[in-house]
């Protein structure tokens, strides 16, 4: 699929791995998202994801790609508080919400795609994605299973989660 122009690129983060070292994945989301920013399709990239088990956040490790591809600082921002996908996107939110952006652009992988693009449509705004190419290393074909058994199983959870905070919102409202 090709993406239209947006008025942002989101990333959302991957593992970051002992001395600092970004996970394969994180490598690739954050590389393709550049790409398209290098291409003119957005001019903002909201790198997210918090601290994981080895330091440094996510979003740092993100930003630290973008400097090496020549991104300059003031075309990304760091969402680095989220450590879950729906903290991903309502953090990034914010700093979309602060920028009047309405419109993302969002990397991830594939397996992950619907349910990330549900939280952002969720609040609102105009979501495109596109997968960062799938990786090669040892053992990664496993890894893709395991991850689509869990999106099997987080997508109808994420829903019913989605469809209270609408409900609730309805009726804080009135």
């Amino acid at each position: 699929m090709e993406l239209k122009p947006a008025d942002a690129i989101v990333v959302l983060g991957a593992a970051v791995w002992a001395g600092g070292k970004p996970s394969p994945t994180l490598e690739r989301r954050t590389r393709h998202a550049v790409a398209f920013h290098q291409q003119g399709l957005a001019p903002l990239i909201i790198l997210s994801g918090g601290l994981g088990l080895h330091p440094p956040t996510e979003a740092e490790a993100m930003a630290a790609i973008c400097k090496d591809a020549s991104v300059p600082d003031d075309a990304f921002l760091l969402e680095d508080r989220s450590t879950s996908t729906f903290d991903n996107v309502q953090f990034s939110a914010d700093l979309l919400w602060q920028r009047d952006a309405n419109s993302v652009s969002m990397v991830t992988d594939r397996f992950h795609m619907p349910r990330a693009a549900m939280c952002f449509r969720y609040l609102g705004f105009e979501t495109q994605t596109s997968a960062s190419p799938p990786s090669n290393f040892p053992g990664s074909r496993w890894r893709r299973l395991r991850a689509w058994a869990r999106e099997i199983l987080a997508l109808p959870y994420y829903r019913v989660m989605l469809s209270k905070r609408l409900q609730q919102r309805a009726s804080e409202k009135s």
